[in-house]
């Protein structure tokens, strides 16, 4: 047996006795990583490769031009998540999915109050080539707008669930006498939708095939607060921790459930914990080479964009300042995920860096 295997043997076994985090270990069959991200004031879809496994190092494909320009609702499209394929489609399909929104052509209020309720969708079975893109309904039409859409693999459900930001009507617009704010809907006699519009709360759906969609329910309510910027990263079997932005509070913080994504999910650090302010768009994916250490991406919104920040404690609040003099600036709200040695091989024959 290799060293490498006897290792990996050894972490799974110890997790299996000792409860330890399994799935945020090294991977030796990956040896980089794929970002995907949109520019501010380009809303299509650009490609950085890492230099070989270097986890906060990248560079431009295409010599920085755009992989996908999207043509169907507004033209626009922001914060890209690439999916791996799960289940039967487990290294064999991969999804981009993204908000359906070009700020150009509207206003950040009318785009929450009658913005798109649709997501875009590319699907790709090597990574290279990826179609033309398809416009999927995924919300109600008393909801605002659909933000952020990203996904992660449910094993216990069998699919991908889906999950998005969006923002309904106040309630105390509806009953006056209630004097706390909670998310309820738009109006069918205010089909213009304004009303005085509640907080954002994260909201989902499953899919087997970014096609159909079940009915969209409410993941997560933190009324009288904004959340909008949810990101789900599996730490176990049953554990996961997700990030998001309070909206109302312009920061992000963590919070880790072990008992499942539906579970009780509780804050590192304490109630008031947060990793940073004045950020959003937050991503984090597992390090392909150091067992247990996480990456994550904070958008700087005001400044230059996604800055990168490390941890190896995901039961603490306890995230430093990566080295960013090879991590790009202006890069704006995406995702990452790693890719083995035929993909990366692939990639860089096709677009270069």
């Amino acid at each position: 047996m290799k060293v490498s295997h006897l290792l990996r043997a050894i972490v799974v076994v110890a997790s299996t006795i000792f409860g330890l985090e399994i799935s945020t270990r090294a991977d030796s069959s990956l040896v980089g990583y794929l970002g995907v991200f949109f520019l501010g004031d380009a809303p299509n879809i650009y490609f950085y490769l890492s230099n070989g496994n270097n986890a906060i190092f990248f560079k431009a494909l295409k010599s920085g031009q755009p992989i996908l320009v999207p043509t169907l609702g507004t033209a626009g499209v922001r914060d890209p998540s690439i999916i791996n394929g799960a289940g039967s489609e487990a290294g064999k399909k991969w999804y981009i999915i993204g908000t359906d929104l070009n700020i150009a052509k509207t206003t950040w209020d009318a785009s929450q109050r009658k913005g798109s309720l649709s997501i875009y969708v590319w699907e790709s079975t090597d990574l290279i080539n990826w179609g033309t893109e398809r416009l999927i309904k995924v919300e109600n039409d008393n909801a605002g707008m659909v933000w952020a859409p990203d996904a992660i693999w449910d094993s216990v459900k069998g699919q991908y669930l889906v999950h998005w930001a969006s923002k309904f009507v106040s309630q105390a617009d509806s009953n006056p006498t209630l004097r706390i704010d909670v998310s309820y809907k738009y109006s069918t006699s205010d089909p213009n939708h304004t009303g005085n519009p509640g907080p954002d709360q994260i909201r989902y759906a499953y899919t087997s095939d970014f096609k159909t969609f079940t009915s969209p329910q409410t993941f997560i309510n933190a009324a009288p607060t904004s959340i909008i910027d949810l990101s789900l990263l599996q730490l176990g079997t049953n554990s996961y921790a997700r990030f998001l932005k309070n909206e109302t509070a312009t920061n992000v913080y963590m919070e880790r459930s072990d008992t499942g994504l539906f579970g009780t999910w509780t804050r590192p650090g304490g109630v008031s914990a947060m990793i940073h302010s004045g950020v959003e768009g937050p991503y984090a994916y597992a390090d392909n080479l150091v067992a247990g250490k996480v990456n994550l991406l904070l958008d700087y919104y005001g400044s230059d964009g996604y800055r990168p920040f490390t941890s190896t404690n995901m039961n603490a609040n306890a995230w430093v300042d990566a080295d960013r003099a090879n991590f790009p600036t202006g890069l704006r709200h995406g995702s990452v995920i790693g890719v083995t040695q035929a993909e990366y091989d692939a990639l860089k024959a096709k677009w270069g860096t």
